[in-house]
């Protein structure tokens, strides 16, 4: 549990030793899904930190982490959709949170990755002969068709994600509708 102040963003929230041992867990899980810990941990932090948003500086204090460390990982998640920057006005500090639905904000900032990749993908046939069975060609045409054949499907993904998501009760018995995924499962 965290605690924190009604003026959030005046204050430094704390976080007690359950709230320490979730963010060093969900770092760790992060970790072994081929990213940074230290992404994971601001991740973590920013779930479960009962405050609109944390400054950099805080999430810094809080994660006993290097200012640069922060700064790497922000920009990172902000760039991946997990993270959203919070402007207040007059003041020159970079502020973060999350969406109460961060998995889906993933899903919707991973259209952009599929185009900016589908883009370089373009640029790729460019470099090429216009010798029709040229393996280059070949393996560019099945990196085009599945970029084509993957945002349709995200589109679906993420329709059904949410239809899901709605369905289910608000409320943290949820968890026993659907059990979670095991080792092994998607």
């Amino acid at each position: 549990m965290t605690e924190t102040t009604p003026s959030a963003t005046s204050q430094q929230p704390t976080l007690d030793e359950a709230s320490q041992r979730f963010v060093e867990e969900f770092g760790l899980a992060w970790e072994g899904m081929h990213s940074t810990r230290m992404e994971g941990r601001v991740i973590g932090l920013l779930m479960i930190i009962d405050v609109p948003y944390l400054s950099s500086a805080q999430i810094g204090s809080l994660l006993r982490a290097s200012a640069g460390a922060v700064s790497t990982s922000t920009r990172r998640l902000c760039d991946a959709g997990f993270l959203k920057r919070h402007m207040i006005p007059g003041d020159r500090s970079h502020y973060f949170r999350v969406e109460d639905d961060i998995w889906g904000g993933f899903l919707a900032g991973e259209r952009a990755y599929l185009v900016r990749l589908s883009d370089a993908i373009t640029t790729g046939f460019a470099t090429l002969d216009s010798d029709d069975d040229h393996p280059p060609r070949r393996r560019l045409t099945n990196a085009r068709n599945y970029m084509t054949w993957l945002a349709g499907y995200h589109r679906k993904m993420l329709a059904d994600w949410e239809a899901y998501r709605d369905a289910l009760p608000d409320d943290e018995d949820s968890a026993d509708a659907a059990p979670a995924p095991t080792r092994g499962e998607p």
